[in-house]
């Protein structure tokens, strides 16, 4: 049935106000969403790669070294550096291979089987891995207000969000005391190509007091077009 008279006016009113305020509604759009519309982008794309660096003050127990990462058909790998020895990982599903100390490749059930060497270390670090899109995803959901400040989304992270940031666990219990910390994001062209965490608190284990003040920053790229060889006797024990 044809509309007429004021019934199509109506309409035809109707119609050019959403053409005209959809624009409007789409910039009101606040930094939580432009970095939570970055991070999801990260997650649906086929590949990338990434660089980790971890700062310390001078007098910390540990040093981090710097780690490399790609992840790419459905494989993710890493190299990581903790105590001057480098180890890698190459990470399938529920599946991972690593490094062993004779400078083989071993399971992640193998490597359990060390109960006090840096094969529980490296058993722990992978069942706790995430890749950097969902590390930002995180992220975001535990900062409190983003704003956009010189080209860079930042903002405090919450009490609860910094704690996460700084428990560890080794076999006892981690607590953590007075924790803070801030999370700051890069974009350029709705790509997320850099975040940076640093957090404070006071982490007690095993009775143990200590000070942390830790600064890590992951820098994004080659997105697309990172690719990964995964070695013969790799691909065998995965």
């Amino acid at each position: 049935m044809q509309m007429k008279g004021p019934i199509m006016k109506m309409n035809v009113l109707f119609g050019s106000a959403i053409v005209f305020l959809t624009p409007l509604f789409a910039a009101q759009a606040g930094p939580a969403d432009d970095v939570t519309a970055a991070t999801q982008k990260l997650s649906g794309e086929s590949s990338y790669s990434w660089h980790t660096t971890t700062i310390v003050p001078a007098d910390s127990q540990y040093h981090p070294g710097p780690t490399d990462g790609k992840t790419a058909g459905g494989v993710t790998y890493v190299k990581m550096n903790f105590r001057g020895n480098d180890s890698e990982i190459y990470m399938k599903g529920t599946n991972a291979v690593m490094t062993d100390p004779d400078g083989g490749w071993q399971t992640l059930a193998e490597a359990s089987q060390d109960d006090q060497g840096p094969g529980r270390f490296m058993t722990m670090m992978v069942r706790n891995f995430r890749t950097p899109a969902k590390q930002a995803a995180d992220l975001v959901a535990d900062c409190k207000d983003l704003t956009l400040t010189n080209g860079a989304y930042s903002s405090e992270l919450t009490p609860d969000g910094a704690k996460k940031m700084l428990s560890f666990r080794r076999g006892g219990q981690a607590n953590v005391s007075n924790p803070s910390g801030t999370a700051t994001f890069w974009i350029t062209n709705g790509e997320l190509t850099k975040f940076e965490t640093h957090v404070k608190g006071t982490v007690t284990f095993n009775g143990n007091d200590n000070d942390v003040d830790r600064d890590i920053t992951v820098e994004i790229k080659d997105v697309g077009t990172t690719k990964i060889d995964v070695p013969d006797d790799v691909a065998k024990k995965m």
